[in-house]
């Protein structure tokens, strides 16, 4: 006997020709389908197919032969891509093996032999609707688009038991999805504080709508239990051969055969991932809830389950597939505070190795195999699962600050104006996080999502203690801490800017020294000259010294920044002024020299002593402009009448067009600067240039 559910076509014991998809009309658009289930009843061996052909099945096996075997000869059926074996009682564990062949729809080719793995009985939670109606069943093996199918049973050696009654084959048609919709966001549980912090991140995943799940075939609402204890790994067994780009098919055929082949509410899963690392969504409502699924005899309550599709009995596991379910670990039993790396105890409601009401002890994240009589989720995978533990485990690593938008630091200590934007860097993946937090003074001020690196603040002036807090999706933390000082008040120049006459050459230029002092209440990071040259100094530098064009307005800008970068600027112009010798007022006896290397070309040489020149002018800085030479004798300088001192114009080389000395004042004022030659015994002489003021 044989059934199809889902489409309006009955096969018998004869051969059956079935419309598939590729039956219609070229250029035709092909509607959506629901997935469909075919089931073939395993009958006794009667010596020969209903075809009328004997099969004689190659290898160990040998299934017309064996006492009590069972076989479906090989037939043509509807498009299937997935297959199984279920019986009527899913307590009952098969005593014996299924194997099947099936033909490949693309070239009629028959495949070789392949097991259906069975280990254990109904995963199905006791109590629960899941076990209500519930059939046994092997694993599901994939087999891709196939459109005939042969099997054989015959019992394990040392069988006492019959064959279990019921026991058919499954064949699975994953149909095609309709339109995918945009599923809805996963709320987070309801909470008010004072600043929002964001949702847990769930784990990137393709959603139930996005791998095109028949929800018309899902039996009521989901159940649910009290919290994530433990998360149980699996492997669905099969073939690791499938293309990636059918893992959605592929679900939804393990979708089919958990609802239709063993009459469970929902596929048993809470999450499956494929061999590329893409991570679907499992039985309805539990992304972010503790639902109830059907997946590990004895365990299901106050557990979620990973299945990774394919077989991991000697295939390496690859790192995406670690990675994946060690983030779904991490969420799962993080939102309940309970560390991957851990262990707890739990109370079995009945499985092939604890009985109902013993305790096991079990690792937080666990194989199938921890539970019950079987190889999942395989050798290799199993393996794995220390190192998956250590990945969810782990906190955020290296968490750093990268660089602060908005404020300087100077040794420990951050100092800004108010608005800065903080940056920070871990090792550990997006996906293993669940927010960062922002604490100012010990109060949460800002919560980022697990994506985000950075986070504009807004501080009151005064002091304070920024602490930066990564928190990943298992719970675990990491913190750094750094002061902070907002500083709003902008520095002040507590004297200058002032230029000055200094001495050094008049060739074309005169030189001056620009002073100022400034100071700041949070400190002082440094002074900017922007005019008339651009030059950057540190906070205890109070000069600078440089040449200006002579008769020529000058402006002097500078610009005094403190370490929150706040900026008081000022600036003053000053003209330097030649006056020549023959403006002076003279006494006693001069000569007039000429040449490029005097000042307008001419200057006034004496060897007399007490003969003067005497300038005056409105200024407030003044200096003396001569000629220096190895015979050069000695000058007196008076300033408004006073004597100011004697200088010694000697020099061992020729020095032209040069200032030897300067007088300054704190404000513009008429003054009189006086020589008077002193006539130095042996070098009786002196060459006067000029005067040069500062207005």
């Amino acid at each position: 006997m044989a059934t199809v559910l889902g489409t309006a076509v009955a096969l018998s014991g004869a051969v059956a020709v079935l419309a598939s998809e590729g039956d219609a009309a070229a250029g035709e658009p092909i509607a959506p389908a629901a997935p469909t289930l075919q089931t073939l009843d395993l009958a006794p061996v009667a010596g020969s197919s209903p075809t009328g052909r004997s099969f004689s099945a190659p290898g160990s096996l040998r299934a017309e032969s064996a006492a009590g075997a069972r076989v479906v000869p090989q037939r043509t059926t509807g498009r299937f891509a997935l297959v199984g074996a279920t019986w009527a009682d899913p307590r009952v564990v098969l005593d014996g093996t299924v194997e099947i062949r099936t033909r490949r729809a693309a070239d009629g080719a028959w495949t070789g032999w392949q097991a259906l793995e069975s280990d254990e009985a109904s995963p199905a939670e006791p109590g629960s609707r899941d076990a209500d109606d519930a059939r046994g069943s092997t694993d599901p093996l994939w087999v891709g688009e196939s459109d005939g199918v042969e099997a054989r049973m015959a019992a394990d050696a040392g069988r006492t038991r019959p064959l279990p009654p019921g026991l058919r084959l499954d064949l699975i048609n994953p149909g095609t999805p309709g339109p995918l919709t945009t599923p809805a966001a996963y709320a987070a549980p309801a909470r008010a504080p004072r600043v929002a912090t964001p949702p847990r991140p769930t784990p990137e995943l393709v959603s139930r709508a996005g791998w095109g799940a028949n929800e018309a075939i899902v039996k009521g609402t989901p159940e649910y239990t009290t919290d994530v204890q433990v998360v149980f790994v699996h492997h669905t067994a099969g073939t690791n051969s499938y293309r990636c780009s059918d893992s959605a098919a592929i679900i939804r055929s393990i979708e089919a055969y958990h609802v239709k082949s063993n009459h469970w509410d929902d596929i048993g899963y809470n999450f499956l991932v494929d061999k590329c690392g893409t991570l679907f969504e499992g039985r309805k409502g539990g992304v972010t809830r503790p639902v109830l699924g059907a997946h590990t005899l004895g365990f299901n309550a106050r557990s979620s389950a990973i299945a990774v599709l394919g077989n991991y009995s000697g295939r390496a596991v690859p790192a995406a597939v670690k990675r994946v379910i060690a983030q779904v670990a991490a969420y799962k039993l993080g939102a309940y505070g309970n560390t991957p790396a851990g262990r707890v105890g739990l109370i079995s409601s009945g499985s092939d190795r604890y009985a109902k009401g013993s305790r096991a002890m079990l690792n937080r994240i666990s194989g199938h195999r921890d539970t019950g009589q079987t190889e999942c989720p395989g050798t290799t995978l199993y393996a794995q699962l220390g190192s998956i533990r250590s990945i969810a485990s782990a906190g955020p690593a290296d968490f750093t600050l990268a660089k602060v938008n908005g404020a300087t630091k100077v040794g420990d200590t951050l100092y800004t104006r108010g608005t800065l934007r903080p940056f920070w860097r871990t090792t550990t993946p997006s996906s293993l996080l669940n927010r960062f937090d922002v604490l100012v003074d010990g109060e949460l001020t800002a919560s980022a999502p697990s994506a985000h690196r950075n986070e504009l603040l807004r501080l009151a002036e005064g002091r304070h203690i920024l602490r930066l807090r990564a928190v990943a999706l298992n719970g675990r933390m990491a913190n750094l801490s750094v002061p902070v000082v907002v500083d709003k008040t902008l520095p002040e120049f507590t004297s200058g800017p002032s230029v000055l006459l200094r001495t050094g050459s008049l060739n074309g230029i005169v030189p001056v020294r620009l002073r100022w002092a400034a100071a700041d209440a949070g400190g002082l990071s440094g002074v900017s000259l922007t005019s008339p040259v651009t030059a950057t100094f540190g906070a205890a530098t109070t000069a600078w010294a440089g040449s200006v064009p002579p008769s020529t307005d000058t402006t002097y800008a500078l610009k005094a920044t403190d370490r929150a970068g706040n900026v008081r600027s000022t600036a003053v112009t000053r003209t330097p002024v030649v006056a020549s010798e023959a403006l002076a007022d003279r006494s006693g006896t001069w000569s007039t020299l000429s040449g490029d290397a005097y000042l307008g070309g001419e200057a006034l040489r004496s060897t007399a002593a007490n003969s003067s020149l005497s300038w005056s002018f409105t200024g407030r800085s003044a200096s003396l402009a001569v000629s220096r030479t190895a015979v050069s004798g000695r000058v007196q300088i008076f300033v408004d009448g006073e004597p100011a001192g004697m200088i010694d114009l000697r020099s061992p080389q020729t020095l032209n067009k040069r200032a030897v000395w300067t007088r300054s004042w704190n404000d513009s004022d008429r003054h009189t600067v006086k020589i008077e030659v002193e006539g130095t015994a042996g070098r009786p002489g002196i060459i006067a240039d000029g005067l040069v003021y500062l207005r």
